[in-house]
């Protein structure tokens, strides 16, 4: 079998993992993941005190317009507002399949166009280098939410927040039933309290599985605090969290505020 098609099978087998039993038949029906998005979510690890100007550039004038090139639209870049565990740099690509993922990851760097704009990153020093490692996971979207969605005011690049939650679970189905979870009611409350939800994503590669990751957003960090106690209040929400079927689904969340930089996407 080609590593591709490995790839591929084993993707698939955990996204539809994913779905409840009435998702299940649905999938059958309709092809399961094909309609879902997935993301690769990138943090660069930047060293103590060093400066990403390298970095910067780089997404801004090489990775990002060679992206664009090559159909994938929408690329987030953030930093973190207190960053927790050192400095780093987020990058959310969006695939519509993992074929595109594979042939555009491949393609990146080997670009002549991008190769040229990206020169001082690609060709930085041993000891001066861009960044220190990057952490990469891929992420399946939600059958709730299976394409990226952004507000008005992010299309419009107005001021703006955003949160990244990662909820990690201590089994793979405790983790399955907090997908289903968000897929029976959560995500449709957090679109009617104003969370503006970016993505919902089921890792599937990465360090830290089994978990979970998403966004949201908000035009300020007091609205954002307003629309989470509204959601705190809402009955959908309170009768989920109450549900027996889904008790200890989450046994650690991770919270991180970012903001774009000049050339997000999102």
């Amino acid at each position: 079998m080609k590593r591709r098609d490995f790839l591929k099978t084993s993707m698939a087998a955990s996204a539809l993992a994913g779905l409840s039993s009435a998702e299940l038949g649905t999938a059958a029906e309709s092809g399961g993941a094909a309609s879902r998005e997935y993301y690769e979510l990138r943090a660069y690890r930047l060293k103590a005190g060093a400066n990403h100007e390298l970095l910067d550039a780089y997404l801004e004038k090489a990775a990002i317009p060679a992206l664009n090139r090559f159909g994938v639209k929408r690329v987030g870049v953030f930093t973190e507002t207190n960053p927790k565990d050192g400095a780093k740099v987020y990058v959310l690509i969006p695939y519509s399949n993992l074929d595109t993922m594979v042939a555009v990851t491949a393609r990146l760097n080997a670009d002549p166009e991008c190769q040229k704009a990206g020169a001082d990153y690609l060709g930085s020093p041993k000891d001066n280098p861009a960044f220190d490692r990057i952490d990469s996971w891929l992420l399946l979207a939600f059958a709730g939410l299976p394409k990226l969605e952004l507000a008005p005011y992010s299309l419009e690049k107005k001021p703006r927040m955003f949160e990244l939650r990662t909820y990690e679970s201590f089994s793979e189905l405790k983790a399955l039933k907090k997908v289903e979870m968000f897929n029976s009611g959560e995500i449709q409350v957090m679109r009617e309290v104003g969370l503006a939800p970016v993505f919902y994503g089921q890792a599937l590669v990465g360090r830290d599985l089994p978990h979970l990751t998403y966004m949201t957003s908000a035009e300020s960090e007091d609205l954002h605090k307003q629309h989470w106690d509204v959601f705190g209040k809402h009955p959908v929400w309170n009768k989920l969290k109450n549900a027996p079927e889904y008790a200890d689904t989450v046994s650690k969340i991770t919270q991180r505020f970012l903001v774009p930089t000049e050339c997000s996407q999102i």
